[in-house]
Order: structure tokens, then sequence, then C-alpha cells
């Protein structure tokens, strides 16, 4: 008779996994509805509530505060419950959330809701389903966290295009009306088919915690680790948001438009999905902190072709090279975590790290803002996203010397 970890092994790498993998990126690109309609209804509710575009756009820091927050609370809970159930609670605060937003009369009230229902509620289909798939695959697990990862991108390029067709003939409250109802009828079924116990569950609850990957030691202390990856995912984030919250004003200022402008950022999505996919493929023959590398100095090189390129076809070209250079950072995090950190701990570390790559694109749109305020142009904030990439960098290669010493020490040992 197979022992418990025997069995959960069994399913590891299996057609249910990969069955679980696509509902988590369908999951996931239902509920990135939550991020992105607040960017897409921002002009209409600055006309409806009569306020100023500071006052309107504080709608998205409000949510994105949640979203925030929500990957690391939400997080907590998934390694104690599995992802299942507070799956299906944030699924209702999303739903009630957007139905409620078209309700309001007051800025206040549809910020506040943005923030506690849209924000939090969307949270789940990032950090935390993340690090749930990470646990049902082995041999492709860093692909499967990248596939998952890109739900939020699948959002992106599918919920602006649709929200801004029915916003025209129908208005943003009816369309937030619509999106609510959808959000409740699929993304609650959706998660009620998760509610299997991934492997390391079972195995942790007959056998006892363990690291995540037996025989890889971690280079420095877990909570060393975890506070570095916290400051990686700051500064590359900061660099990260650079290019994406501001090419569309960007190309306005040069002249070229912000129709072009949002094709740009087009780009740039269509770019990240790949590019996490690939970098997802790569990880699993090089491992998180060699991928993460490897993409954060891609990164790094394609915002330097920022600075002496400014015509416009140079731009699309350079948001898409952008694009396929910065998607695998990210999800490579969780790819680290799982590594590295006890399995019974991931979504609560995956969501700490996630939290951090959020405020890191809060902080670089804000600084990015303030440098063009203060030089009338972008270059200087193009060098400062570069700064932090640098940064970002230093650190992944500190991990992997540290990483070099321990295998050596090991290898000293055995011999």
């Amino acid at each position: 008779m197979p022992t418990p970890a025997q069995s959960s092994a069994s399913v590891v790498d299996s057609s249910y996994s990969w069955f679980r993998l696509a509902i988590s990126v369908l999951l996931a690109t239902v509920g990135g509805s939550g991020i992105w309609a607040i960017v897409v209804i921002i002009p209409a509710i600055q006309d409806d509530f009569g306020v100023t575009r500071a006052a309107a756009s504080l709608t998205y820091t409000c949510t994105m505060t949640g979203f925030a927050v929500g990957n690391l609370l939400v997080g907590r809970f998934v390694d104690r419950l599995g992802i299942s159930t507070p799956a299906v609670f944030t699924a209702i605060a999303l739903g009630v959330g957007f139905i409620a937003a078209a309700g309001t009369n007051e800025i206040w009230q549809l910020a506040l809701i943005q923030g506690l229902y849209i924000g939090i509620g969307t949270a789940t289909t990032f950090g935390p389903l993340v690090a749930d798939i990470s646990h049902w695959f082995e041999k492709r697990r860093a692909f499967a966290i990248a596939a998952a990862a890109s739900g939020n991108y699948f959002a992106g390029a599918i919920w602006p295009p649709v929200m801004k067709f029915f916003i025209e003939s129908e208005g943003w409250r009816v369309t937030y009306v619509g999106i609510g109802v959808i959000v409740l009828v699929t993304m609650i079924p959706l998660a009620l088919m998760l509610k299997r116990e991934h492997p390391d569950r079972v195995t942790a609850t007959n056998l006892g915690d363990s690291p995540a990957s037996v025989g890889i030691v971690p280079p420095i202390s877990p909570a060393a680790m975890q506070l570095l990856l916290i400051i990686a995912g700051v500064a590359c984030c900061v660099a990260m948001s650079m290019p994406q919250v501001h090419i569309v004003a960007y190309s306005d200022d040069l002249g070229y438009g912000v129709s072009r402008g949002a094709e740009m950022l087009g780009l740039m999505l269509a770019g990240g999905v790949i590019s996490r996919l690939l970098f997802g493929f790569i990880g699993d023959y090089l491992g998180g902190i060699r991928t993460c590398l490897l993409a954060s100095s891609l990164q790094c090189m394609s915002l330097f072709l920022f600075l002496p390129f400014d015509n416009i076809v140079a731009l699309y070209a350079v948001s898409l090279i952008f694009g396929l250079s910065q998607g695998g950072i990210v999800p490579s995090y969780a790819v680290i975590i799982r590594e590295y950190l006890p399995a019974s701990e991931a979504a609560s570390r995956v969501g700490m790290v996630m939290m951090a790559t959020i405020i890191g694109m809060a902080l670089g749109g804000f600084l990015s803002g303030w440098i063009f305020d203060a030089t009338n142009s972008y270059r200087l904030a193009f060098v400062n996203g570069i700064a932090w990439n640098l940064l970002n960098v230093l650190i992944l290669v500190t991990l992997l010397w540290r990483l070099r010493g321990k295998r050596s020490v090991m290898a000293q040992s055995s011999a």
C-alpha cells in the first residue's frame, strides 16, 4: 500500500496538475479585471463625479493598496486552508465590489470599495494562486508558475478593450454591474474546482513539514533570504514601472499621441506574456535565481535602449523588447521561494514578495512622475529606473554567489 507521500507525489506533474493550471489561468484572467477596470474608467468617473484627475486617480491608488495588502493577508489563509475557500470568499467580495461601486455617489465611496473589495478580491488571483499551483508541479514548476502569473497580463489584454466598447454604449456603471455578475457566475465555480488539497499539504499533515526541495540548501538564512527578495521585488518593479506606467505619457510628450502610446503599452503586455512563458520554460532548467538574474539583466539593458532612441519606430521596437525582457522576473521569485523555503509557508512568503513588487510599481510610478515634474523630461526617470534595476541585479548576484559557496562547502564535506 503506498504511503501518503507516495500517493501525493503521484499527482505532481500529472494530467490533473495541467488541468488545475488551466483553471488557475482562467481564474486569474477573470479576477484580473479588478486591476485593469479602474484604469479604463478614470476619465469617466472624473466627469461623472466632477473631480480632478488626481482625485479620480486616487481610486487606482486605493485599488493597488488593497491588491498589495491582499496578497499578504490572503496568502496566510491559503497556507492554512488551501486556495479554494479563500478564492470563493474573495470572488464574492470582488463581484459584490463591482456592483456596489456602480451605485456610489461620492468619489471617496468608490475609492473605499475599490480598495477593500475589488483590490483585496483581486489579490487571490495573483500571489496566492501562483503559490498554490507551485505545489502541483516539480519538473515543470517554473513554467506552471509563469503561466499562472500570465493570467494578470491576459486580463490586461482582454478587459480594457471589452470595457471600452460597453462604456461608450452603456456607461461605466452598467459596465461595472456586468463585470460583477460575470465575476460571481464564473469565479465561484472555478474556485470550487480547486478544492482538492495540494500534495505538499497532504505530505506535511502526515509526515511533518520539510524544506520545499530536498537537497537544495538555502544560500542564507530563511529570514535574510525573505528580506532580500522583498528588497529585490521593490527594486525590479520601480525599474519596471517607468515604461509601463509612463509610456503613454512619454509618447504624448514626444508628439506621437496617446493612442500610439497605448499601442506601445499593448506591445509591452503582449511581450510580457511571451516572456513569462519563455522564462518559465528556462527556469525549469536554470533554477529560480539564475532565471531571475537573466531576466533582470535583460530588463536593465532594455531600459538603456530608451535613452538613445525616441523616434516612433524605435519606440515600438524597444517597447516590445522591454516586454520580452521583463516578464520572467516576478514569477521567478515564487520559484526561488519554492526551491529554498518551506512548502507550508509558500503562499505567505510569495504573497509578501508580491506585495513588495506592487509597492515597487506604485513607488516607481510616483518617482518617475516626480522626476519628470522636476526636470520636464523622462530621461533622468529612465536613469533612476536603471539604478534600481542594478540594485536588483546586485542582490541576485549576491544570492547566486552565496549559493555557490554553500555548494562548495557541501562538496568538500561529502568528500
